[in-house]
């Protein structure tokens, strides 16, 4: 090989490496600005929850830059160092209403998505006809409860509750809460059992499982991906809904939604307050998508092995 051929192909190689790095930084570079879009929100409610009313109004970002933190924010709250041990009428306000939301959110949610894979799994697997209706014809049903808006079911729902006793209570929210997001986890969960072949289940039946035994042993581990992506889309759902849980609760069941919205008087926006309240409340749904997201890699590895 000579000089010349030698130094073509490392000029071509150069010229690669170029472009790789290149497009690397372009991507890398777009995906840290969707970064920076997606948690500043966040960034500016922690910040917000310890400012003072003038950093607010100027609109000051950065800490010990901008302005020296304070925690008015968590003291209106009962929640700051030096009120975190003494009586606190509002901190026992705001565990009661964090309580309520989250017992309502997680029960809802596991109760949509056990019943919504089951459903999900009959529809993928069996063929109905209701009527007029087949499989297709159902699902969609099913996705257009999703057309109605809120405040048309506001009344039917109002004078329902009234007369079966669940109005202000966990179990009135719960049963409206799972009914709302039923919808949404046959439509994503049909589409994951859909994708799994059916030669699977054909196979445990013929080494002696049931429909229930390859349900549970097969097919479930390799769906698992599907429903805890429906799982954390019904919590997101079910904890941040305002609109029934301020029409349908007033003093034992009210959540956190309807504490934050509350924040608001005659005398302006406390956005200390507020921007404390919503950073406590978005916290949970932080951890709980962190810690689940572990397991979305698990099942799809899991699912990968079977």
């Amino acid at each position: 090989m000579t000089e010349t051929a030698i130094f073509k192909d490392s000029e071509a190689d150069r010229r690669f490496r170029g472009k790789w790095f290149a497009n690397r930084l372009v991507i890398y570079g777009v995906l840290l600005l969707w970064a920076f879009i997606c948690l500043f929100p966040i960034y500016w409610t922690a910040t917000t929850s310890f400012k003072m009313a003038p950093n607010v109004m100027k609109g000051n970002l950065i800490p010990w830059v901008d302005f020296q933190p304070a925690w008015l924010g968590w003291r209106s709250l009962g929640l700051s160092p030096d009120t975190i041990g003494a009586e606190s009428t509002v901190r026992d306000e705001f565990m009661k209403r964090f309580t309520n939301s989250l017992i309502v959110a997680l029960t809802s949610s596991a109760l949509a998505v056990m019943m919504g894979s089951l459903a999900a799994y009959g529809l993928s697997r069996f063929r109905y006809k209701f009527a007029w209706m087949k499989n297709d014809d159902i699902s969609f049903f099913f996705l257009s409860q999703l057309i109605l808006p809120p405040v048309v079911l506001a009344l039917p729902f109002l004078v329902l509750y009234k007369e079966l006793a669940l109005l202000d209570t966990r179990i009135g929210l719960i049963l409206l809460y799972t009914l709302s997001v039923l919808p949404i986890v046959i439509w994503i969960m049909k589409d994951q059992f859909s994708s799994i072949p059916t030669e699977l289940e054909e196979a445990a039946m013929v080494d002696g499982l049931g429909v229930w035994g390859a349900f549970l042993t097969i097919i479930l581990p390799i769906a698992l991906p599907g429903m805890v992506a429906a799982f954390i889309l019904s919590l997101v759902l079910t904890w941040n809904e305002y609109f029934f849980a301020a029409l349908l609760t007033s003093t034992h069941a009210a959540t956190l939604p309807v504490m934050v919205a509350s924040q608001t008087g005659s005398q302006g926006i406390s956005w200390w307050s507020m921007a404390a309240l919503s950073f406590a409340a978005i916290l949970p749904l932080i951890i709980i998508g962190v810690t689940l997201e572990r397991f979305i890699i698990k099942g799809m590895a899991a699912g990968a092995v079977k």
